[in-house]
C-alpha cells in the first residue's frame, strides 16, 4: 500500500496479490482510496490487474487522484 497527500486529502493505492496457479506469474489487483481526517471519502472498486505492486498502487492513487481533481 502506497500513500500521499493532494489537495488536503490523503490518497491510498492497493495492490491485491490475485489468487493463481503455480504455473501462472503474479499478477496484481489495483485499488484506491480517498480519505480525509482519517474518515473514507470515497473507494474503488478494483481498477485491473498488473503485474508488479507498483503498477497496481500507481494506478490507485491515479485514480485517486483524477476522483479528487474532477471535484475540487
Amino acid at each position: 500500500m502506497r500513500s500521499e497527500k493532494h489537495k488536503g486529502y490523503t490518497l491510498w493505492g492497493h495492490a491485491i496479490l490475485q489468487q493463481k496457479e503455480s504455473s501462472q506469474r503474479e499478477r496484481y489487483a489495483a485499488s484506491g482510496t480517498i480519505t480525509l481526517d482519517n474518515k473514507v471519502v470515497e473507494a474503488s472498486g478494483v481498477l485491473g490487474e498488473f503485474g508488479t505492486e507498483d503498477e497496481a498502487e500507481l494506478a490507485g492513487l491515479r485514480w485517486a487522484r483524477a476522483w479528487v481533481d474532477s471535484f475540487n
